[in-house]
This record gives C-alpha cells, sequence and structure tokens, in this order.
C-alpha cells in the first residue's frame, strides 16, 4: 500500500469553469498532448513494422517486431503497476518519458544515416516497451487524479475517442510520409509528440498528496500481495482466462498485417497505413456503438459479439487480395477489439479496490501483454511454415474454440459490489509492544455453531477463507473440533505486524457482508487470538535454551 495516496480529486471541481470538463486545464492539456503523442506513435509503428519488411520479409521477423514490443510489456508491466501503487505517479511518468525520448532521438538518427539493422530495429523496439511498461500502470491511476469524480465517465470517454482518433490518422499519415518524403521522417514526427508529452507532464503539478498513517509496503512484499489478490479473485480469474482466449488469437491480424498489405495484396507503405488507420476507424464506431450494445446484450454478449466480429475480420483479411476487402476487414476488426477490450477491461475495474488497483490492472495487462507476445511469436511461425492464409483462418479458428471453452467465465460479476474500506476490525491490545517487521503472526478465532448450522457455515468460511487470502494472509484453515461438535476454529498466518495493519485496512463493505452472513450461524461472538513468532537468532556456541514465550493479545472479539 503506497505511503502516499492521492487527495481526492473532487477538490479539482473548483477549477472547473463554465466549459465543462474542458475546463479543468491540467486534463485538457495533456488530453491534446497526449493525442499529438498517440500520432505520433501511430506513425512510429506503422514504419517499425514497414521498415521490417524493407530489411527482411521473413513472417518470423516482421511478427518479431511485435513480440519485441509486447515482451518487456509482459515482463515488466506488473513490477511497474507494483511501483505505481507505492510511488508519485507523476514522476514515475517523467523518468520513463525521459528514456523513452532518448531512445527515440538516438533511432531516428540511425535511421536517417540508414545505419539501420534488423537487430538495431528490434532492440529498440524492445526498450521503448520497457520505457512503456513502466508508464502503463501510472497512466491508469492519473485520470482519476487529473478530474473530479463526477466527471470520471466523461473523462475515460475522451480519453478513449481521442486515442481512436489519433491512431487511425497516425497509421495513415505514417503510411503517406513514407511513400512520399521518406521513411525517416515518422521517427522525428514520435520523437515530437514525446517531446510534447513530457513536457505537459512536467508542468503538470498534481493535488497535495495526503500521506498513509501506515508505512509503505516493501516492493517485494507488495508484488506477493498483488498477486495473492489476483489468485484468490474468482472475477479477476475469470477477467484473466477469457483476456487469454481473446488476445492470444486476436493478435494475429495485428501481426501479421504488414504482410498482408505487401505480400499478399502486392501494394505498399500508404495502403498499409490506411489499413491501420481503418482500424482506429472501427474502434471509434464501436466506441459509440457501446454503451448502447452494452445496455442490450450485457457484458458477456458484448464480449461475444466483438470476439465473432474478429474471427470475420482474421477470415476476410486471410481472403484479401484486394485493399477493398482488407479495408472492410480493418473496420470490423477495430470495432471488434474495443467492444471486447472495453468490457474486459471494466470487469478487473470493477473487481479491484483502490489499495490494490495499480498491481491488479497491472496483472491484466500483464496478461494481454503476454497473450500478444507468445501470439505475435505463434503466428509468425505459423505463417512461415504454412503461409499467411493458413495462419490467420487457423487464428479465426482458435478464437472460436477460445469463447466456446470460456463461456462460462462471466464479466463484471463484481460491477454491484461495495470495494470501499470497511475498517470493522478492532485493533488487536498486545502485553508488549510489538514491532512493525515481527512475525509472522498466527491468528486463530474460535466459533461456536450449532451442528444443523455447520453444513452452511462451513461453506460461507470459504468464501471468508478467499477474503483473508486477497488481503494478505496465507496458509489459511479451518478446523473442526471432533470433541465439541460445535467448536470450529479458523487459522490463518500473517507474514508480520506491519501487514497485518495493511490487511485490517483491506477489509471491504463486501468482505464484512461475507462475513455477516457467516456470523449469523453463531450461538456467541468469535473468541480470536493472535500469536507472535519469537525473534529467532542463530547462537554463537551450540547450546539448549529455553525458547521465548509467543507474544499473546487478550481476545477481542470478532475481527
Amino acid at each position: 500500500m503506497s505511503s502516499q495516496t492521492s487527495a481526492t480529486s473532487d477538490s479539482s471541481a473548483d477549477q472547473a469553469s463554465r466549459g465543462g470538463i474542458f475546463g479543468n486545464i491540467a486534463f485538457t492539456v495533456i488530453l491534446i498532448a497526449s493525442s499529438v503523442s498517440n500520432i505520433g506513435i501511430g506513425m512510429f509503428d506503422t514504419s517499425m513494422s514497414w521498415l521490417m519488411t524493407s530489411l527482411n520479409p521473413d513472417p518470423m521477423m516482421v511478427s518479431a517486431v511485435q513480440v519485441a514490443t509486447w515482451l518487456p510489456l509482459f515482463l515488466l508491466t506488473f513490477p511497474a503497476g507494483a511501483l505505481a501503487d507505492l510511488v508519485d505517479s507523476r514522476r514515475l511518468l517523467i523518468g520513463a518519458q525521459v528514456a523513452v525520448m532518448a531512445i527515440s532521438v538516438v533511432f531516428a538518427a540511425i535511421v536517417s544515416l540508414h545505419w539501420a539493422t534488423p537487430t538495431i530495429l528490434l532492440s529498440t523496439t524492445f526498450l521503448l516497451g520497457v520505457g512503456g511498461a513502466i508508464a502503463a500502470p501510472a497512466w491508469l491511476l492519473i485520470t482519476p487524479i487529473l478530474v473530479p469524480r463526477r466527471d470520471l465517465d466523461s473523462a475515460i470517454a475522451i480519453n478513449n475517442t481521442s486515442f481512436n482518433v489519433s491512431r487511425a490518422i497516425g497509421p495513415a499519415l505514417g503510411g503517406f510520409a513514407i511513400a512520399a518524403i521518406s521513411i525517416d521522417i515518422p521517427f522525428w514526427c514520435y520523437c515530437a509528440g514525446n517531446l510534447a508529452l513530457l513536457a505537459a507532464i512536467v508542468w503538470w503539478r498534481g493535488p497535495r498528496r495526503i500521506r498513509e498513517t501506515l508505512p509503505a509496503e516493501r516492493l517485494s512484499s507488495a508484488l506477493r500481495t498483488g498477486l495473492r489478490y489476483a489468485l484468490n479473485n474468482r472475477d479477476i480469474d475469470s477477467t484473466l482466462i477469457r483476456a487469454v482466449a481473446f488476445f492470444l488469437f486476436g493478435s494475429a491480424y495485428w501481426a501479421l498485417l504488414p504482410l498482408v498489405a505487401k505480400t499478399q495484396m502486392h501494394n505498399g507503405a500508404a495502403i498499409y497505413g490506411i489499413l491501420l488507420g481503418m482500424i482506429g476507424v472501427g474502434s471509434i464506431v464501436g466506441s459509440f456503438a457501446l454503451n448502447w450494445l452494452k445496455e442490450r446484450l450485457g457484458p458477456d454478449r458484448l464480449a461475444a459479439l466483438g470476439t465473432v466480429g474478429t474471427i470475420a475480420a482474421l477470415v476476410m483479411y486471410g481472403a484479401a487480395r484486394e485493399p477493398v476487402l482488407a479495408t472492410a476487414a480493418s473496420l470490423v476488426a477495430g470495432a471488434s477489439w474495443i467492444m471486447v477490450m472495453t468490457t474486459l477491461f471494466v470487469s478487473a475495474q470493477v473487481a479491484l479496490p483502490d489499495w490494490v488497483r495499480g498491481r491488479g490492472l497491472a496483472i491484466f495487462l500483464t496478461v494481454y501483454f503476454g497473450a500478444m507476445t507468445l501470439g505475435s511469436a505463434l503466428w509468425g511461425k505459423v505463417a512461415s511454415v504454412e503461409g499467411l492464409p493458413a495462419a490467420l483462418y487457423a487464428a479465426a479458428g482458435g478464437a472460436f474454440l477460445g469463447l466456446i471453452v470460456t463461456w462460462g467465465r462471466k464479466l463484471q460479476t463484481a460491477a454491484a459490489l461495495d470495494l470501499s474500506p470497511a475498517m470493522h476490525w478492532r485493533s488487536p491490545v498486545f502485553v508488549r509492544r510489538v514491532e512493525d517487521d515481527e512475525g509472522p503472526i498466527l491468528v486463530t478465532i474460535e466459533y461456536r455453531v450449532d451442528p444443523e448450522d455447520k453444513a452452511p457455515f462451513l461453506a460461507a468460511m470459504q468464501e471468508i477463507g478467499l477474503e483473508r487470502k486477497r488481503d494478505g494472509a496465507f496458509a489459511w484453515n479451518v478446523f473442526e473440533d471432533a470433541a465439541a461438535l460445535d467448536r470450529v476454529v479458523e487459522t490463518f498466518l500473517i507474514q508480520s505486524m506491519l501487514e497485518l495493519k495493511h490487511l485490517r485496512a483491506r477489509v471491504t463493505e463486501a468482505d464484512r457482508a461475507v462475513e455477516q452472513r457467516a456470523h449469523q450461524y453463531l450461538r456467541e461472538p468469535p473468541k480470536v487470538t493472535f500469536l507472535v513468532s519469537p525473534t529467532r537468532t542463530r547462537p554463537h556456541r551450540r547450546r539448549f535454551s529455553a525458547p521465548a514465550p509467543a507474544a499473546a493479545v487478550e481476545p477481542s472479539g470478532a475481527l
């Protein structure tokens, strides 16, 4: 948990003018800078893939551009998400953007001097991916800081529209710039976009930060806690499984589209740019229809519709020999992609409380980037061996099977849950002072249950076990007393006293409701005991000594 958390952005409401959300100067400036940067990114992506078709047109090498883009995002986004929960997001963004700016300028100079090679191209793509991985979770946390909570939905919609418009314009501009001027022009435009975004972030000053009362987590502990939370959250599990089933196969056209334009249709960079631009246009159209479709279909059917559209686009790309069919495929692909991506992203968002949001979204992005990395490599290999149309058709078949197999995993099931902190656990009262780094701590909770109610009580306890493990406990279990049929004991371990304090602050109102459902079967209030492991010291001489007693606390009632 961060040592600093964002102060509520509601205070920025005073900055709003009659212009509505655009009266928020910070939001407007960063929106404009991001749009310019996204146009540059679109030009850069188009030029990178096209440059590789000139340096080495083998499908494996062309798809390797996407692998080099997604691999660092897959490897580093989760640690970056934990870092974003612990440090100031603005400073993290500035550092990442400075690194990206430096790398982009060096590479643009290399291209201008005609020194580019496949190795340099892939290395540059990888390094830029590292910068993107570090910045990605921080960007997800910036918008709620920039705007008041009442404008958050509008801000997200405007950001999505701006992104889609920019990514529709950028690839087309990149393709025409390559065809009309030179291959190095898009790379210099990318540098200019990076500079604009860096200037906007440096100019922006976030709201005053409020320090947490608890000490900050260590990065290693934050990583473990984030993973533990995801592993014990069924809503996140379903979202991640559906994401893998879609992105692993949907990645095929992103990796192979340069070859569809160049080798299958025998066209140039301008057509490739138009195809990428049409994906952006399709995303815009899809985003306008998104709310209407969701109200009528619900999240699961909406994601299914997007998957079916992606399957159709893959088949159309495989059959395309003329730009008309490929352009239609791009429009369908863009609209379908935004449907699935938005539905999955919202499903991840609504399942996460604030304290783990950066890490949770980073896990979602890690799965997304991992599926895109593996898929790009896989379909590049299939295209190299079996041919381009065969790879696209196989990806379409895989997406259909993935939809069927994962249909039972429902999305956005946590939307109705209250994930605000409950803060209803009592603070333990220790006989002696227990330092934050002492532990592990064994928590035992004794319940008295009517034997006739034991079965539903134990079923409810399984849900409580998931709650405990989500919030930081490990080695959880529940035991029945064979000598007293009404006695049940719950036990779990917590790494340290500090982790116990964090765990108390992480329990949500939804968790509290689960506990109340279990407690309705109790004959009397539960009895709680905390046992602290004694500090272990390594003796200088081999000798026997009585172990130090464990530190206990007085029973303090229900947690």
